[in-house]
């Protein structure tokens, strides 16, 4: 009778709780489970503890050891950043843990009290229910298999580090017949990682300068291919390769989508290009001029764009701009605000430029002096009147043979460019001609920063990039295809010598360099550094020597220079006023003729008639004549009349 009840009460059990207590029995009550999930909980909150700061720490400890002295003082005061922020944040986690622990035992202690044993065992199991689901799953695998030491990379598919015969066998017609393979690694983009050691047949040096052959060995085109030497080891080399062309979409400019600012050039560079990992290249504004040369629809342009609406970005640098040409590539940058001087074609002002810069130069040094410093340092800049920066397009205008004040041009782009940039100035030269009667050596050595886009031959990559470079396996003239903006970039205080290419920026069809323009003129204006905001030297000095002004490109922002508005009388600015008023009452008519009366009108503001032609006299543009209006011919002005008028009060 007892059997039969115990199997009437058996198969009275529903068979999904059967299954359940058969379950849970099995896996002896999903103990390891509970363990396994807390301690996977444990494991991420020391990750939060951690979160990127050490691995940041190291590597600027890396890039610390193998950068120059003044480089090493700066990244110094990055980890001492760093590391202040590391323990903030420390602080934040730790307290923030305490608080939900205080928080959790205070309600267990509660619970205790008013609901005695039940409310132990329902906390209990709570608890115990979140290790189990915390631990179901297995654990990640390894995400590299190596043969030493080396840290795991997450979000990478494992690879066994074995034989790798493809680079093995390229490797051994390169001269490279003993490598070890150390670790191997394949990211979800496609990309591999191979580290290597050379077995005693050479260095990573040498071998970089076989990367096209490499490349060409793997069945890959050079841009797909980038050898780095393990720090520590000249005969560890990193292998990286990419299954698809990495600069062949243009990329935009991160400006574009950035609405914070401004921006500290000296710290943190300027954001000009990406390298063939993605990777955003940043030009540090400290202690470098530069030279980007190329041919025809090569990109330079572009580049040179980049650096110059980066500039315009940081409210302390003092934007020089001497255009190359008569078009209106440059015009946002005076129509903005934003360029402390430009100018279009004029070697007579070009020069008296490099004088006044030179003669800063002085200035700058004696301040420098009185604070004990031999050099620019991050707090002075400000003190000591900003970062100047000129940017001469398309310096050959300038420095061809034959070219006006040829020579006297060149002597001080050479001074300038050998004592000047410990003061501050910093220049950047664009060429279409890569020829040393260009850039003679005397100025080429202390243009540190080179960016060679696509060039004819490999004497013209040469002298961009310096002597012995194409030899070296960089070389401009070997671009195929020769992509706008890509070109080989050495600039060695951001520890780079490799391809880059520029961001997109376009100004004709989609008009992002003025709205960029319009959002740093913002900063400026908030900082009193607006061309006109400020009391400028530079300027000072052209307006004393020319008696014009090319700030802001000139009284019509053009890059025409002309005499200064702040140097005209009451009267003159009244009447410069009612010239542009009437030019513009014109515009809006649609012709080139009006009377006083119409022109009055649309100007508004209390102007009259009598009034208007009264200031029109004064100003220059003579008396009423009879002028074509339709089939009638009333007394008024033709805009002739009054924009040479214009010229007059403007020195233009």
């Amino acid at each position: 009778m007892v059997e039969k009840s115990k199997a009437v009460e058996k198969a009275a059990r529903p068979a999904w709780l059967e299954a359940a207590v058969d379950h849970v029995t099995a896996n002896r009550g999903y103990v390891h489970l509970a363990r396994r999930g807390y301690r996977r909980t444990a494991a991420h909150w020391l990750d939060l503890y951690h979160d990127d700061y050490r691995t940041m720490i190291a590597a600027i400890r890396k890039e610390r050891r193998e950068a120059p002295a003044a480089k090493q003082r700066e990244l110094n005061e990055l980890i001492r950043e760093r590391r202040a922020e590391y323990r903030l944040h420390r602080l934040a986690l730790v307290g923030v843990t305490g608080g939900w622990a205080a928080a959790g035992t205070a309600g267990l202690a509660v619970g205790t009290v008013t609901g005695g044993l039940w409310a132990d065992l329902v906390a209990g199991l709570g608890a115990y229910l979140y290790g189990v689901w915390k631990g179901v799953g297995d654990d990640p695998q390894p995400t590299i298999t190596v043969h030493g030491q080396i840290d795991p990379v997450p979000g990478v598919a494992a690879e066994s580090a074995g034989d790798e015969p493809e680079l093995r066998h390229a490797l051994a017609q390169l001269g490279f017949p003993n490598i070890t393979i150390v670790a191997a690694l394949t990211r979800d983009d496609g990309t591999r990682t191979i580290t290597f050691d050379l077995g005693g047949t050479g260095t990573v040096t040498e071998l970089r300068k076989k990367t096209e052959g490499l490349a060409a060995a793997l069945g890959r085109d050079l841009t797909m291919v980038d050898i780095d030497k393990v720090p520590g080891n000249a005969g560890r080399a990193s292998l990286w390769t990419a299954s698809a062309d990495p600069f062949e979409a243009p990329r935009p400019s991160p400006l574009l989508s950035v609405e914070t600012g401004p921006i500290d050039s000296f710290k943190d560079g300027l954001p000009v290009a990406y390298g063939k990992r993605w990777n955003t290249v940043r030009l540090p504004l400290t202690n470098q001029n530069g030279v980007a040369g190329g041919g025809t629809r090569s990109g330079k342009g572009v580049a040179a764009s980049n650096v110059a609406v980066g500039a315009s970005m940081d409210p302390l640098v003092n934007l020089r701009i001497v255009a190359g040409k008569h078009n209106g590539e440059w015009d946002p940058y005076a129509k903005s605000g934003v360029a402390g001087t430009y100018f279009k074609p004029n070697p007579q002002r070009l020069l008296a430029l490099l004088q006044a810069l030179l003669a800063d130069k002085d200035r700058r040094e004696r301040e420098l002096g009185k604070h004990g410093k031999s050099k620019m340092i991050h707090s002075l800049i400000q003190p000591i009147g900003g970062m100047e920066l000129l940017i001469i397009d398309e310096v050959a205008t300038y420095t061809r043979p034959g070219k006006p004040l040829r020579e006297e041009i060149l002597e001080a782009l050479i001074e300038l460019a050998a004592v000047s940039t410990g003061a501050g100035i910093l220049m950047l030269l664009i060429t279409q001609y890569p020829e040393v009667d260009v850039i003679p050596g005397a100025l080429s050595v202390n243009l540190k920063m080179k960016w060679a886009m696509p060039v004819e031959t490999a004497r013209q990559s040469n002298i961009i990039l310096g002597d012995g470079q194409s030899g070296a396996g960089r070389d401009a003239s070997k671009f195929d295809p020769p992509r706008p903006g890509l070109g080989w970039l050495v600039n060695p205080f951001a520890g780079i010598t490799d391809l880059a290419r520029s961001f997109d920026l376009d100004e004709d069809e989609r008009g992002e360099i003025s709205l960029l323009l319009a959002r740093a003129a913002g900063f400026r204006k908030a900082a009193g550094r607006l061309a006109g905001q400020w009391d400028d030297p530079i300027e000072r000095h052209l307006l004393n020597v020319t008696g014009l002004s090319s700030a802001a490109g000139g009284p019509r922002n053009d890059g025409v220079p002309g005499r200064s508005v702040a140097q005209l009388t009451g009267e003159q600015r009244l009447q410069l006023d009612a010239i542009r008023g009437a030019l513009a009452a014109m515009d809006q008519l649609g012709r080139n003729a009006a009377t006083t009366a119409e022109m009055a009108e649309i100007i508004g503001g209390g102007m009259t008639a009598d009034k208007l032609g009264a200031l029109l006299r004064a100003g220059g543009a003579g008396g009423t004549e009879k002028v074509k209006i339709g089939d009638d011919w009333p007394r008024g002005y033709r805009r002739a009349d009054i924009a040479t008028a214009e010229g007059f009060l403007t020195g233009s």
